[in-house]
């Protein structure tokens, strides 16, 4: 598995930053929109439009028959939550926004999740505890580190916890593909355990829910990820590029310039 990591030469980082500010950006302001009343198809037109003036691509459109151009994800939805004009946002809602820009042919993905109006305590602890699961994750990236520190860094902040950490969707190898290797589980998973090497880039996408780390995949869409006990779920999503003295957050919307 090791031996297909694509290490990104100088040109391609630098495509690679530039598709992961779009990206970034493009969360920045969707976040505008999150509010009680919104439909989740409004986020889903927002970012397509946006992306399409950029000159850019949404990723997920038509992404293995995925319908739309921005997953959205609400409450007990895990990942790739479908947006639709019948999922309205309400008051104590968390919403996950997962964008995914491709310029000139590279990829930038990215996601957080939101709060929808005032969020009862748990819900905001849930988000906050993602939210450092990934701070975490992203700390032990550097050159020589290996993959599986990354799982255990977020395993052990967030299980003692309480909460479940998400097995079945990892982080992912991304460039010019979507989805390359190495995989990026967020738990001490077993299997190819490859060293990071600078020039390499990936995403750091913590899924962690206020119960079970079980999920169950609807059958009907064949796309919409939710909690077995139905509890609420958060994550949060970076681009992080390894560097010769540690890591680079591609998709760090603090350092977007306006």
């Amino acid at each position: 598995m090791a031996d297909h990591i694509h290490i990104k030469s100088p040109a391609e980082i630098d495509a690679m930053r530039a598709a992961c500010r779009l990206a970034a950006k493009t969360l920045k302001l969707v976040s505008e929109l999150v509010k009680p009343g919104v439909a989740t198809d409004e986020i889903n037109r927002f970012v397509h439009e946006y992306t399409l003036e950029q000159g850019a691509v949404p990723a997920p459109l038509n992404y293995k028959g995925f319908p739309k151009s921005v997953c959205t994800s609400v409450n007990d939805v895990v990942c790739h939550g479908i947006p639709s004009k019948r999922d309205i946002l309400q008051e104590g809602d968390i919403i996950n926004i997962d964008v995914t820009s491709i310029l000139d042919g590279f990829h930038g993905d990215t996601s957080r999740t939101f709060l929808v109006g005032e969020v009862s305590d748990e819900a905001r602890r849930l988000v906050e505890t993602t939210w450092e699961c990934l701070q975490r994750g992203v700390a032990v990236v550097r050159a020589g580190a290996r993959v599986r520190d990354i799982g255990a860094a977020i395993q052990d902040y967030a299980e003692p916890r309480g909460y479940g950490v998400v097995r079945e969707y990892v982080g992912h190898g991304i460039g010019r593909v979507f989805h390359e290797p190495p995989q990026v589980p967020h738990y001490r998973a077993g299997g190819a355990n490859p060293r990071l090497r600078a020039g390499m880039t990936f995403t750091i996408e913590p899924m962690i829910n206020l119960g079970t780390h079980e999920t169950e995949l609807d059958v009907e869409d064949g796309w919409t990820v939710r909690t077995r006990d139905r509890k609420l779920s958060a994550q949060f999503e970076h681009t992080v590029l390894v560097t010769e003295d540690g890591v680079e957050i591609l998709t760090d919307w603090d350092k977007l310039e306006d």
